[in-house]
């Protein structure tokens, strides 16, 4: 009787070894980083390097001729695109004081991908010191690089009313 008893007890401890394994070889399946997670952590690994004011950190974020462009109005009421140099815009990223806190906070990132192309569309809004500056959408264009993410092209809009939360 008792070696029935092991045999039942090892039927037993088998069985939960099996789901224990099942489970946890699930569990690492789906942890697995998809290919938007790394093209959300090169637009985030951006950000952070532009909120830290570290050049070196976003220009490991671009591609080497990126371009950077914004939509804004002029005195009149007129459209118009500003295009900026990526140089001229890191300059203007570092020369801030270091007592000025600034912060751009990302809405939603809407990304789309066709193999080595990537769209990403996100609202955000600019904060200087605390105080609300303007809000917009960012649209950024990447290209994966030697099996990198990199930004080619980066577009904004610019206004203070109507914002996205």
């Amino acid at each position: 009787m008792s070696k029935l008893n092991w045999s039942k007890k090892y039927i037993i401890l088998m069985r939960i070894y099996v789901l224990v394994f099942l489970f946890c070889f699930s569990a690492i399946g789906y942890s697995q980083e998809t290919e938007e997670d790394v093209v959300k952590k090169a637009v985030n690994d951006f950000f952070v390097g532009f909120h830290q004011k570290d050049s070196v950190k976003m220009q490991h974020s671009v591609a080497k001729d990126v371009i950077m462009q914004t939509i804004t109005k002029d005195k009149q009421g007129r459209t118009y695109v500003k295009t900026e140099m990526y140089d001229d815009f890191v300059n203007s990223i570092i020369s801030i004081p270091q007592d000025a806190v600034f912060e751009e906070k990302l809405g939603e990132l809407n990304i789309q991908i066709d193999g080595e192309m990537s769209h990403v569309w996100s609202p955000y809004e600019f904060w200087y010191n605390g105080t609300f500056s303007h809000c917009g959408v960012n649209s950024i264009q990447m290209v994966k690089l030697d099996g990198i993410w990199k930004i080619v092209y980066l577009i904004d809009t610019r206004r203070k009313e109507n914002c996205i939360k």
